[in-house]
């Protein structure tokens, strides 16, 4: 049987626990202000109707806007990622189906990153 934690020890699992909350937090912050930037730039500086591959390809001729929509995507992913993770963790009560669920999340996940940053990264 596991020894009982004392005061100033912590388990893993509610180290990694406080640092997604924090995680959390901090992304949705900087999320808010991306999105907005993304928001102005794509449908209120520009028509919508004008938005469309001669004109993402004039914005990512600059590698910060390139940097922009990658950091957009990866903290997009991330932050719904974890909220998924810890609704899952909330709603899905059978271990199995627990781990079942969370690995089609992480293989869903890392696939659209890989999709995501291979668009960004080779797109002419």
């Amino acid at each position: 049987m596991a020894a009982a934690l004392t005061r100033g020890q912590r388990s893993s699992r509610q180290n990694f626990e406080t640092w997604a909350w924090f995680f959390m937090r901090i992304s949705g912050v900087i999320l808010f202000f991306l999105a907005l930037i993304h928001m102005y730039i794509m449908h209120i500086e520009n028509d919508v109707t004008h938005t469309t591959v001669s004109f993402v390809a004039r914005r990512w001729a600059n590698p910060w806007w390139k940097l922009f929509d990658w950091w957009l995507l990866v903290l997009g992913l991330l932050h719904g990622g974890n909220g998924l993770r810890t609704i899952i963790d909330d709603y899905v009560k059978k271990p199995f189906k627990r781990s079942l669920t969370k690995a089609l999340l992480y293989v869903v996940g890392s696939g659209l990153f890989l999709l995501g940053t291979i668009t960004v990264l080779t797109f002419k």
